[in-house]
């Protein structure tokens, strides 16, 4: 390995160079008018592949395209599956950018750029390994076969079809994630679960048009104080869920976790003054880690409805809405969840308004055994990589494909992501740390060495 590794060190910038290039495509899947870049982003990853000898195809879906690839020529050795995704969020707001989201920026050892640690950086850093191992012994320990996708950030509509379709094709021994990251920079961290995702709109709708409130306002049903009263009643003085049924299939966490979340070096102080807030509110009986990883949670991410322009407008509103989200834990079900949050919604409704219920795209929460063979394999390449051994830890986030990977192909489900906390995810500036970059194509190598081993 000592070549191989060598190898990736001294291609270091042309590596740097083509995620610059990859992140100049503003891949924005949720926005039509960014399609032909969707396509353009696919076409550079078909073609990248192409290059290394990976026999490759875009493959269209109803939605984005998928671009599969294979190279399988190590015979008898496992089959690993990359999984990664080439689509970025909106960069919305524009204004909140330091420099502009599709103009990669270096600076304080990090790339800035919308799509740099979500996941263009994590996807590379595959293919990058792939790439070195190959130049520096004309073979892989494994066989490798790449299935990345346009739609994670629109909740991935097409992908489970797609997997349904191809269970041959997708064949594989384990699956490699690398869409999540490290406890932090001094904590290298392997994700054994993550959390699945229940995301609905409500919108209240009363009288047939705005009326005034002076001449309305106490005899007329307002949408925007029925749904704040709504909301307000879907949790408890303790920050419990107030749904019946929301808890029932909610699988506890063994005291083997708790005793592992509470040895790990958290500073609830120190992330307080991150965020600049002056407490934390959770779920009443669990440490903040617990709330974030091991509970289900409810929260409002939108609400809208009445007059919000400057000055006053003495107006009783015809309408509000609210979009909602539920991180859900092993063993709830989102559709599930949808049903009991729909039922409690329409009992809290008072007369005088209709309800609209929409449901969103959700996933399932995912768990992933710890002392798997392959899990255990990128453990030991995160540790070659960054000389200390990974702790195991959960996530607070989705990656609905893990749990479809791990029922649909019968196979584990590898969460090796190299991001730092302070990545700013989803958020204007995001980043790629260089130094995660660059170890982390030294892990991917590592990893198939390691995974070459299995038997």
């Amino acid at each position: 390995m000592n070549t191989v590794i060598e190898r990736i060190r001294g291609e270091a910038a042309r590596h740097r160079a083509d995620l610059n290039e990859l992140l100049r495509i503003p891949s924005i899947s949720n926005n039509p008018a960014n399609k032909p870049d969707m396509d353009k982003a696919a076409l550079w990853l078909l073609t990248r592949m192409q290059e290394l000898g990976i026999k490759s195809e875009i493959i269209p879906t109803p939605g984005h395209s998928v671009v599969y690839g294979e190279h399988l020529e190590a015979e008898g050795a496992p089959t690993i599956l990359i999984y990664g995704h080439y689509d970025v969020q909106p960069v919305d707001p524009l204004e909140l950018w330091d420099t502009p989201p599709f103009e990669p920026h270096e600076r304080e050892g990090a790339v800035f750029a919308r799509g740099s640690s979500d996941d263009k950086g994590q996807l590379l850093i595959h293919l990058f390994a792939a790439q070195e191992m190959l130049a520096a012994r004309g073979r892989l320990p494994v066989n490798l076969k790449f299935l990345l996708e346009g739609e994670e950030e629109v909740g991935s509509p097409n992908l489970k079809p797609f997997i349904d379709a191809n269970i041959d094709r997708l064949a594989c021994d384990a699956v490699m994630v690398s869409d999540t990251g490290f406890f932090s920079r001094e904590v290298p961290s392997m994700l054994y679960g993550l959390r699945g995702l229940c995301y609905v709109e409500v919108l209240l709708r009363g009288p047939n048009h705005d009326l005034h409130s002076g001449e309305f306002g106490g005899a007329v049903a307002n949408p925007v104080d029925a749904l704040t009263r709504m909301i307000a009643a879907l949790h408890d003085g303790e920050r419990h869920v107030s749904i019946p049924g929301f808890y029932d299939k909610v699988r506890e966490l063994q005291d083997r976790e708790r005793e592992a979340f509470a040895g790990l070096p958290y500073d609830e102080a120190e992330y307080m003054k991150d965020l600049e807030v002056e407490a934390l509110e959770g779920e009443k009986g669990f440490t903040a880690l617990e709330q974030l990883w091991a509970r289900p949670t409810l929260e409002v991410n939108g609400i809208w409805g009445g007059y919000a322009g400057e000055g006053a407008k003495t107006v009783l509103p015809a309408e509000a809405g609210a979009k909602i989200s539920c991180r859900l834990v092993p063993d709830q079900d989102p559709d599930e969840i949808a049903d009991l949050l729909e039922k409690r919604l329409r009992d809290l409704a008072p007369p005088g308004v209709s309800l609209k219920f929409v449901r969103h795209h959700g996933g399932k929460p995912f768990l992933a055994e710890p002392d798997d063979p392959f899990v255990e394999a990128g453990g030991r390449a995160i540790e070659k990589a960054f000389s200390k051994r990974p702790v195991l830890v959960r996530g607070g986030g989705s990656v609905p494909v893990t749990e479809t990977f791990q029922t649909v192909l019968g196979v584990p489900c590898v969460m090796m992501g190299v991001g730092l906390p302070d990545d700013r995810l989803h958020s204007p500036n995001e980043k790629m740390d260089l130094d995660q970059f660059h170890k982390g194509i030294e892990a991917a190598a590592w990893f198939l060495e390691e995974a070459g081993k299995i038997k």
